[in-house]
C-alpha cells in the first residue's frame, strides 16, 4: 500500500476516535431546520379567524331578524285582509267608526283596528286596517267598499 493512502486511513480513524470519545456537548452540531409555526403566527391566525366568526355571526343573527320581521309582516297581511273579507261578506255597507279585533295567528297575539270613513260618495266607505304587535305597528291596508 502506498504511503500516501496509509496516513490517510490513519487519520481517519483517529479522527473517528477522537469524535467518538468528546462528549455531545462540546460537538458543536448545527439544529436543524426548525418546522412549525411561531407563537406570534398562531396568534395572527387565531385573531383573523376569531374575526370571520364574528363576521358571520353578525350576518346571521341580522338574517334571522329579518325572517322575523317577514313572518310578522305576512301574518298581519292575513289578519287584516281576513278582516275586511269579514266585512265584506257581510254584504252590507259597514257601519263608520273604529273597531278593534284580536288576531291568534302562529301563537302571536295580533291587533287589528279597523277605522271605517265616510267618503263623499254616499254609497262608498274608506276602510282602513291597522295591524300591531304588542304595541309596534306592522303594517296597514285600505280599501273602499261599496253596496
Amino acid at each position: 500500500m502506498p504511503r500516501d493512502c496509509r496516513r490517510d486511513s490513519t487519520a481517519r480513524t483517529a479522527l473517528s476516535i477522537s469524535a467518538a470519545a468528546t462528549p455531545l456537548a462540546t460537538t458543536p452540531r448545527t439544529r436543524p431546520a426548525a418546522r412549525g409555526f411561531t407563537l406570534i403566527e398562531v396568534l395572527v391566525a387565531l385573531g383573523i379567524v376569531a374575526v370571520a366568526l364574528m363576521a358571520g355571526l353578525q350576518a346571521i343573527g341580522s338574517l334571522s331578524q329579518q325572517a322575523d320581521r317577514q313572518t310578522l309582516s305576512m301574518l298581519g297581511q292575513i289578519c287584516a285582509e281576513n278582516e275586511l273579507i269579514r266585512l265584506r261578506l257581510r254584504r252590507q255597507l259597514p257601519d263608520t267608526g273604529n273597531s278593534q279585533v284580536e288576531c291568534l295567528q302562529l301563537g302571536r297575539a295580533l291587533q287589528v283596528d279597523l277605522a271605517v270613513q265616510p267618503t263623499p260618495n254616499p254609497n262608498f266607505r274608506r276602510v282602513d286596517a291597522r295591524v300591531s304587535s304588542q304595541g309596534d305597528h306592522v303594517l296597514q291596508l285600505s280599501t273602499v267598499m261599496g253596496r
